[in-house]
C-alpha cells in the first residue's frame, strides 16, 4: 500500500498550485494540502513541505484554463474563500477536471464540483458588494483611505475595478481582518501590512489623520442619502439583504446608525 503525504505551502495561492504541481507530477497519495502555519500531522501521513515556484504553478494554470475558463475561476475563487480545507477539496476538483474529456462538462451533480461552484459564487458576490461598498476618506498625506471587512479574502479581486476607477488619485483599501491592504501610487497597486492604531470607521468623532474638510464631504452625502429617502417606501429587510448591517460601520451614510 502506498504511503500518503500531507503537502505544506507557504499559504499563497501559487504555493498551492505548485503543491498541485508536485502531487501530480510524482503521483502522491495526497492525505491533505495545508498551509505552514496551520499544518497538523496525520496519524497515517508523512509530511513534504512544497516551495513555492511560479513556473510549476503557471503550468497547472494554464492546464486547467486549457480545460475550462469556467473552471479556473472557480478554482481561484474557492481557494479565497478560505474555507477549511479548500485545498483538498480543491485538488479533488482539479483531479475531476483533468480527467474529464471536455472540463466544460464537469457533473455539476457531483458534491464537490457543486461544493467549489457555491464557494466560487459566494466569494464572487462579495467582491461585487465590496466593489460598490467601499468609501474613501482622504488623509492628510493626500491618500484615500478605505476599510474594509470582507468575509473572504477579495482584496486580489477588487484592485483591478479600483485602480481604473480611480487611476488619477492615491488610494489604498485596508483589509483589518487580514491586517493586509492594497495601495495605487499612481503607478501600479503593491501590497502593504500598516501597524494601524485605530480602525477608522464612520463614527460621529473626527480623527486628526484626515482632512478636515472630509467630513464636510461626508455630513453633504449623508444628508443627501437621508433626503432621497421615502419613508412610506422603506423596506428594512429588503435594504439589509442588499446592504448587510456588517458592512454599516464603513458606511458614511450609515454614520448615525452606528
Amino acid at each position: 500500500m502506498k504511503s500518503s503525504s500531507t503537502l505544506i505551502y507557504d499559504g499563497s495561492f501559487n504555493g498551492f498550485l505548485t503543491a498541485i504541481f508536485i502531487a501530480f507530477d510524482e503521483k502522491i497519495n495526497v492525505a491533505d494540502i495545508q498551509k505552514n502555519n496551520q499544518c497538523q500531522n496525520g496519524l497515517f501521513s508523512e509530511t513534504e513541505t512544497v516551495f513555492t515556484n511560479v513556473e510549476k504553478a503557471k503550468r497547472v494554470w494554464n492546464g486547467i484554463r486549457s480545460k475550462s475558463h469556467n473552471a479556473i475561476s472557480n478554482v481561484y475563487f474557492a481557494f479565497l474563500s478560505e474555507t477549511e480545507g479548500v485545498e483538498l477539496i480543491l485538488y479533488t476538483y482539479i483531479q475531476k477536471l483533468m480527467s474529464s474529456k471536455n472540463g466544460k462538462h464537469l457533473d455539476y451533480s457531483d458534491n464537490i464540483v457543486s461544493h467549489v461552484t457555491q464557494l466560487a459564487r459566494k466569494v464572487s458576490k462579495e467582491k461585487h458588494r465590496m466593489e460598490a461598498f467601499v468609501r474613501f476618506q482622504l488623509t492628510k498625506d493626500d491618500v484615500y483611505f478605505a476599510n474594509i471587512e470582507p468575509d473572504y479574502d477579495i482584496l486580489p479581486l477588487i484592485s483591478k475595478h479600483f485602480r481604473n476607477r480611480y487611476a488619477d488619485q492615491q488610494w489604498l483599501i485596508y483589509d483589518v481582518k487580514r491586517k493586509y491592504g492594497i495601495y495605487y501610487n499612481l503607478d501600479h497597486v503593491e501590497l502593504v501590512s500598516l501597524n494601524l492604531q485605530e480602525i477608522h470607521f464612520n463614527k460621529i468623532r473626527k480623527s486628526d489623520v484626515f482632512e478636515a474638510e472630509e467630513y464636510d464631504y461626508q455630513t453633504l452625502w449623508n444628508d443627501y442619502f437621508k433626503s432621497t429617502h421615502i419613508k412610506s417606501r422603506i423596506n428594512p429587510k429588503l435594504h439589509r439583504q442588499h446592504m448587510p448591517k456588517r458592512y454599516w460601520k464603513y458606511l458614511s451614510e450609515k454614520k448615525e446608525a452606528v
